[in-house]
């Protein structure tokens, strides 16, 4: 009697149907406005907020490694930087040496990154409630093995 290792049509998972590029972008532009609109009185786009939130946890840092941290090229960086700066909520300091530059955060962009993060909040549990915590819960497990997986990619060309 032969014994099948193949597994029956049944228990195979679902095969992927569509675009998941398309996908993704279509569910983060939809979340991106959702936390946009929440995030309105602030003045603060959730992009900005993310930024000053990293810079305040990490901070002082060198835009390279902020970047890196961010998962972020160099030049989105630096063109989502300039807004923040310019507002007087982050600003760039000496770094080590002459050559080098460090980002921080200013009191300014604390008060504001304060007054933002309640309007986040609240758009983080109104995202949960539509969604369902469960939802959330599995995307973010989903996201983050995602990230990994490419992360083990880049860790291998180097």
């Amino acid at each position: 009697m032969s014994t099948d290792t193949h597994a029956s049509p049944s228990t195979l998972a679902p095969a992927p149907v569509g675009c998941t590029n398309f996908k993704l972008r279509q569910l983060t532009r939809r979340v991106t406005q959702h936390y946009d609109q929440h995030l309105a009185g602030s003045g603060l786009k959730i992009t900005q907020y993310s930024l000053l939130t990293h810079v305040d946890k990490l901070g002082p840092l060198a835009p390279g490694e902020l970047a890196r941290r961010m998962d972020m090229g160099a030049s989105t960086l630096t063109r989502n930087l300039q807004p923040l700066v310019a507002a007087g909520w982050l600003a760039m300091g000496e770094g080590a040496d002459a050559r080098s530059r460090l980002v921080h955060i200013t009191e300014a962009g604390c008060e504001t990154r304060r007054q933002a993060q309640r309007r986040w909040k609240a758009a983080q549990l109104a995202l949960n409630d539509k969604l369902g915590a469960a939802t959330v819960a599995a995307l973010h497990d989903l996201l983050d093995q995602g990230l990994a997986a490419f992360h083990e990619e880049d860790n291998h060309e180097d």
